[in-house]
């Protein structure tokens, strides 16, 4: 979207800015500029002169000496122009003063040409004439320069004015990057309400007045809508009696800074207003409007439509068409057709203005592969009310311009007639989204600005139809923030641990766990949540085992994805398999991810998610490199606690005899095993492998990060080592416990350093040597109260039927 300056100017008559200001205040207020262009870039002391006289150059067949009157003097300049003759006003650069380019169209210099005085073939030249392109501009955007040669200007004009103000160069175009869901902004209307608010200054729209002659336009036309969600509105208008002629100089230089080619009148107003208003229209020639009727109607499958460029486009029944009472004569919200075009010719035409669904307009664009600027503004999805403002406006443009006379009436084909919002005013709930202290007429005052009414009885903000973008509470406080000022407003600490740049606890404890796991040599790894039915016969499970209790995809992309899964380890036996097979010799892998235990079936509610850490190795390490992997989780979550394992017997998938439950202070959060010699071969992995299964809901409620300092010990300790003969029924598990339990206040702690079996040891038995540790923190140890302890703890190991090895 680019505007230049002098049009926003024209409906804020109060606006003083320079471009930067202008640039930095719109863009910090909501309506972000790309960058702007001065046209009078590079133009220095240029004025109108009035050549009084001309006449050959004595040395050069194609060069002519002009005497040119600049207001105060007369000055003579050589040209090689042919164009000019006495009489003519044109633009005199004078000595000393700056171009912008020539004729070459290359890129323009970016400091100018300066013009000096001097000779050409011994004659002073004091001065240049220019041609358009010499200022800046192209002849296509002022088409009555000439193709070469000197701009002349019109004959009214002053010698010594300013000729760049007269072309109308003192201007500054402003490129927008204008969000798609601010369509209000698509056009120089809103763009101007935007900076009468951003300046606080009065925003004055053009006053739009009736037109029309005394006939009605149902005597001439009629017009149906056959599809009016396509089409929610339809507004038709005819102008008689059509004069095509050039259309003013003001229209031109404004439609030329917006980039649009002037063309005559009828077509510059049409864009003229698609400009002013964001709402694109079209011009048909009512004699070439068969039956006099116009049809909004979808395409046939197969149709063909030549449009206006001369191309022929395909089309099919999703794309919307204007015809007449025999055939097509429009793209809806596209292209018009080259059967219905204006030409110089035109007596009577039609004015459309309506309003089309932007989806359709965007994918009918897209399918015949043409997008003009109408479909650009269309597809956004523009407001209805809009078309009858556009319709009467370039109207009045026809009446003022002496374009034609407008038949009485319109036709307004409208069915559903689209109401402004109400949002409810809540500025205490702003200010704590904001963390402001903004008053509540302040706000008002705000939305004032922007066209935003207000219902004191409802205490409702009342929002316009052109206002698609305001929905709730949070687009209003966007409204006062931004003409508030960004910067103004305070810097407060957002509320709430998740948005304080804190991670959950629950998301901390998961961190650690993946630390761990790194750091322990596994590498994360993702499987599907959907699985086989036919896993849990790899896993060896019965086929009452409720892990097979699963929840089914309607719409699975096979039986292979069908249902969710309940258990963690087919996705990473899985994985490892796949390594295994491509010859990686040891791989360890990790995976935090959820299983999903209905409960009920059938489903009456979302089944429970429960997230699983799942570790799995095979190669290098045993089962007790996997035990020694949780338990430095368990201590790195503060666990303190030592966990105890329980021989695993309800895990088909298990070895039997090297597997157990992981339970932590009395609850079962885990497993861990090697995995079952027939699971490792319907997984075709040939070497044992092992896994560990940490449930994190369980597991999470016995950790703690708050960490406590304790001293130094300033007292030795105590020391004492037992071998003992062991049944082999009794696990070391066991035997800690009795530790523990016996230990007292002074036990710091315990190591098993020996487990032996052979021909020394009775058969039935192992030896079992622990080192046990002792530290008072107030005294140094007697040894009577350590042996006083160690009978203690021997008297319980005996209850078990161990004995002190001799």
């Amino acid at each position: 979207m680019n505007t230049p300056l002098s049009w926003i100017k024209a409906y804020v008559p109060e606006l003083v800015v320079s471009p930067q200001e202008y640039t930095d205040a719109m863009t910090l207020s909501g309506t972000k500029v790309e960058g702007f262009e001065c046209l009078d870039k590079n133009l220095e002391k240029i004025v109108v002169g009035h050549i009084l006289s001309i006449e050959r150059h004595p040395d050069a067949d194609k060069l002519i000496i002009c005497q040119v009157n600049v207001g105060e003097e007369t000055v003579q300049i050589v040209t090689g122009a042919s164009n000019v003759a006495v009489g003519d006003k044109v633009p005199v650069v004078l000595d000393g003063g700056k171009v912008a380019g020539g004729h070459d169209g290359g890129a323009l210099p970016e400091a100018g040409i300066k013009i000096k005085k001097g000779k050409l073939r011994g004659i002073e030249s004091c001065g240049m004439m220019c041609s358009i392109e010499e200022l800046g501009g192209t002849s296509e955007m002022y088409p009555d320069a000439p193709e070469s040669g000197i701009y002349i200007l019109p004959g009214d004009a002053i010698p010594g004015e300013d000729a760049v103000e007269l072309l109308g160069f003192h201007d500054t175009v402003f490129e927008y990057e204008i969000t798609s869901n601010r369509v209000d902004c698509y056009s120089v209307i809103g763009i101007a309400r935007e900076a009468a608010a951003t300046f606080r200054k009065s925003f004055v729209p053009p006053v739009v007045t009736a037109t029309g002659n005394k006939e009605d336009i149902n005597d001439y036309l009629k017009v149906s809508v056959k599809d009016n969600k396509l089409c929610p509105r339809y507004c038709a208008r005819m102008v008689k009696n059509i004069k095509i002629a050039p259309s003013p100089v003001w229209m031109q230089r404004r439609l030329a800074a917006c980039g649009i080619r002037p063309i005559n009148n009828i077509v510059d107003i049409t864009n003229y207003v698609m400009e002013e208003f964001g709402q694109p229209m079209h011009a048909f020639d009512y004699d070439y409007i068969a039956n006099h009727e116009i049809i909004v109607a979808c395409a046939k499958d197969g149709d063909t439509f030549q449009t206006l460029d001369g191309q022929e486009r395909k089309l099919d029944r999703s794309i919307l068409m204007i015809n007449d009472g025999e055939k097509a004569v429009g793209i809806a919200g596209i292209m018009g057709g080259d059967n219905s075009k204006i030409t110089d010719d035109v007596k009577t035409m039609v004015f459309e203005a309506a309003c089309f669904d932007g989806t359709n307009i965007r994918l009918s664009s897209k399918k015949v592969g043409l997008r003009t600027d109408a479909s650009g503004k269309f597809e956004k999805g523009l407001d209805p009310n809009n078309a009858i403002l556009a319709m009467n406006r370039a109207c009045q443009l026809i009446e003022e311009l002496g374009a034609g006379e407008v038949v009485g009436g319109i036709i307004d084909i409208y069915p559903e007639t689209r109401e402004g919002k109400r949002i409810p005013f809540e500025p205490e709930k702003m200010n704590r989204l904001l963390g402001t202290k903004i008053s509540a007429e302040t706000m008002l005052e705000y939305y004032k600005m922007i066209e935003l009414g207000y219902d004191e009885s409802s205490s409702d903000i009342l929002i316009p139809t052109f206002r698609q973008d305001l929905e709730c509470m949070a687009d209003l406080a966007e409204e006062v923030a931004r003409f508030f000022g960004y910067d103004k407003i305070p810097v407060s600490l957002p509320n709430g641990e998740a948005t304080t740049g804190k991670l959950s606890y629950k998301l901390r404890v998961e961190q650690i766990a993946r630390e761990v796991a790194e750091f322990a040599g596994f590498s994360q790894g993702m499987t599907y949540s959907f699985e086989s039915p036919k896993v849990f016969d790899k896993l060896l499970l019965p086929i009452d085992s409720p892990l097979r209790v699963t929840v089914n995809i309607l719409n699975p992309l096979g039986e292979d994805f069908s249902v969710m899964r309940t258990s963690p380890l087919h996705g990473m036996l899985n994985s490892l398999s796949t390594n295994y097979n491509r010859r990686n010799k040891s791989v360890r892998l990790y995976e935090l991810a959820n299983i999903y235990l209905p409960k009920a079936i059938p489903l009456t509610e979302l089944p429970e998610e429960r997230m699983q850490l799942t570790f799995g190795f095979y190669g290098d390490g045993d089962f007790f490199d996997m035990k020694g992997v949780v338990e430095e989780l368990f201590e790195k979550t503060g666990m303190n606690k030592k966990p105890h394992y329980k021989p695993a017997s309800d895990k088909p998938f298990l070895h039997p005899g090297r597997s157990a439950e992981i339970i932590y202070d009395g609850i079962t959060i885990g497993y861990i095993g090697e995995v079952h010699p027939e699971v490792t071969d319907n997984y075709k992995i040939s070497e044992r492998a092992y896994v560990a299964v940490i449930d994190m809901p369980s597991m999470i409620p016995f950790t703690d990060f708050d960490r406590k300092y304790v001293g130094i010990a300033k007292y030795p300790a105590v020391t004492r080592d037992i071998s003992m003969v062991v049944p082999k029924n009794i696990l070391v598990g066991q035997i800690e416990e009795v530790i523990e339990q016996r230990g007292g206040n002074n036990l710091e702690g315990y190591e098993l350093f020996d487990i032996y079996e052979g021909a020394q040891i009775l058969s039935g038995f192992k030896s079992v040597a622990y080192s046990i540790t002792f530290r008072a923190t107030d005294h140094t140890l007697e040894d009577q109260e350590v042996s006083a302890v160690m009978k203690k703890i021997l008297n319980g190991l005996q209850g078990l039927g161990i004995e002190l090895r001799a």
